[in-house]
């Protein structure tokens, strides 16, 4: 809005608008905004990892660094580019033109599965399904420190809960960041709500592998509950802040140079919309996810 108004673009009751000008109540304000153009998707040769493929859908395992569907700054390389080549017009086009197919997302740095309709008619039962809560999304994250239920901060912080001893429940409402509106953020009296549950698979003292699994699914869900639990993702850029691990830690150098969040989806549930068959697909965590693991297993020398 800052550059519409400094282009005057923007009028209040005829008047070109300033951002410093006053707006009354019942004036009639018009913004103008510019028509961009907006270039064809194009088809591009980029390999796929398919799990399963039949008449109605596609399961793919994204690898880190792939966007979903073209963007502002993502115009290309992104999975819909990938699918257009592969698939051609064996897509839904319920989504449009920019996202034929795509049911669901998964933030471009973390791996993993997803599933994509070929025909309208799958669209529509996935969609159903995601908006239901019913679809299983479980993933795997490798987080700074130990989450416990006997952490009595953990305890004390609003929006956490403990269910069967071992697993964490964070309830809250997520929304866009109030000053960084690429961020989200926990909030409580707007958003939208949202839950994830956790559970600890292996600590490592400093760090631990957790299994995450979905009630909602929020933009950065994981990411920003975890961080709101006090144990934000290894290498997340945006929610991870800047915990390192003791310099003489063997594994600190590794855990340092991890260049993406340490979140992978690795367990997609579904019921076929067309079949009616249950569908569950399991993916193995990638390299730079074991390396990762393998540096934290190292035992610090005593």
């Amino acid at each position: 809005m800052a550059k519409l108004l400094e282009e005057g673009r923007v009028t209040v009751d005829g008047r070109v608008a300033s951002a410093r000008d006053k707006v009354e109540w019942g004036a009639q304000i018009e913004v103008r905004v510019p028509v961009t153009d907006d270039p064809e998707t194009r088809a591009e040769d980029i390999p796929l990892t398919i799990v399963h493929e039949d008449a109605d859908l596609i399961v793919i395992d994204k690898p880190a660094g792939m966007v979903v569907h073209p963007a502002p700054g993502s115009p290309g390389g992104t999975l819909v580019n990938a699918l257009l080549h592969h698939f051609g017009g064996n897509l839904s086009g319920v989504g449009g033109a920019k996202r034929p197919g795509i049911v669901h997302r998964i933030d471009k740095e973390t791996s993993g599965l997803l599933v994509v309709a070929k025909s309208d008619a799958a669209h529509h039962g996935l969609a159903a399904q995601f908006e239901a809560h019913s679809v299983e999304r479980r993933y795997l994250a490798v987080v700074h420190g130990v989450p416990s239920a006997g952490d009595p901060r953990l305890r004390g912080t609003r929006g956490i809960n403990w269910e069967q001893a071992d697993i964490l429940k964070i309830t809250t409402r997520l929304g866009r960041h109030r000053t960084d509106r690429q961020k989200q953020a926990v909030f409580w009296d707007s958003g939208r709500h949202a839950v994830t549950r956790a559970r600890t698979i292996e600590p490592f003292g400093t760090a631990a592998l957790i299994e995450c699994w979905l009630e909602t699914g929020r933009t950065h869900q994981i990411r920003v509950h975890m961080a709101h639990a006090g144990h934000g993702l290894i290498g997340d850029p945006t929610y991870g802040g800047a915990r390192r691990l003791p310099k003489d830690h063997p594994g600190a150098a590794v855990v340092a140079a991890f260049g993406r969040q340490a979140l992978h989806a690795e367990t997609l549930g579904f019921v076929h919309p067309v079949t009616a068959a249950q569908m569950r697909f399991n993916s193995a965590v990638p390299d730079d996810m074991a390396g990762l693991l393998a540096a934290l297993r190292v035992k610090r020398p005593s």
